[in-house]
């Protein structure tokens, strides 16, 4: 199907005998690594990234634990509060975490008051950059503080069709976007998708957001044939691959395509 492997940019591990906390009344059922990798066995997936989910808050131990697991080839995108020591952020980055997540649509991380201080800090200090799980409509709030920042990744496509429209300028001036979550969107995502890579074809990856806590449905073959069949063939290795290895691994691409 790809000339090369899969990078799979946005996935979720639930282990129980890690520390958990309801969200909304919501705890998610156990997603393990063993789960992952057999739910994405027909898939030639060699590299991702772990996501803290709203229900892990600022737990790390899960996180930790997964990426061993995984290995090198896999990354973490963690949930940290604004105090947290330097030490403690250069030991999860030696750990594999490559980025700070900011959960402004189910809340379990950091406020949004911290965003532009705590965003700075970790980059000047290890070189992360912002994700954000937030529906679009709001980014006029925080446009301006997202246009201070190094690097942004908005989660599955900004959500919302009403506030696509907010999307497409910070695309315009870096802004990465995940194609991931499509059950989520309230919208098509193809002519989405198509709208963002005719601005920058480097800004989008792909992601099956395993297991899809709360989705209407989880990730499906047939998302992946959205892209596949919507996409020129070059396209489609920058969309799920080449994309994503520039943004996680920048200074490695060379040894994670080998693996």
């Amino acid at each position: 199907m790809f000339e090369k492997p899969i990078f799979d940019a946005h996935l979720h591990i639930i282990d129980h005998q890690h520390p958990l906390q309801p969200n909304q009344g919501y705890l998610p059922p156990a997603f393990t690594v063993a789960d992952y990798k057999e739910r994405t066995s027909d898939l030639e997936i060699a590299g991702g990234a772990v996501v803290s989910g709203s229900f892990q808050g600022f737990d790390q131990s899960y996180l930790i634990d997964a990426l061993k697991e995984l290995g090198p080839s896999f990354v973490g995108v963690t949930q940290i509060p604004a105090t947290t020591p330097d030490e403690d952020i250069i030991a999860l980055n030696d750990a594999g975490v490559r980025a700070v997540r900011f959960n402004i649509q189910r809340g379990g991380s950091e406020s949004i008051l911290y965003l532009e201080k705590l965003a700075l800090r970790v980059y000047d200090l290890v070189k992360w950059h912002v994700e954000l799980y937030v529906d679009s409509r709001q980014l006029p709030s925080i446009s301006t503080t997202l246009r201070k920042l190094p690097k942004v990744v908005i989660d599955h496509l900004g959500l919302s069709k009403a506030g696509f429209k907010y999307l497409l300028p910070l695309v315009e001036k870096g802004a990465i976007v995940k194609a991931t979550g499509f059950s989520r969107c309230d919208f098509d995502v193809v002519p989405a998708m198509k709208q963002i890579t005719a601005i920058n074809p480097a800004a989008l990856i792909f992601g099956t957001d395993f297991p899809a806590t709360r989705a209407l449905r989880p990730f499906n073959l047939s998302d992946l044939q959205l892209i596949v069949k919507n996409f020129s063939a070059d396209m489609v290795n920058r969309i799920c691959w080449d994309n994503a290895i520039r943004l996680y691994h920048p200074s490695n691409t060379g040894a994670v395509a080998a693996r």
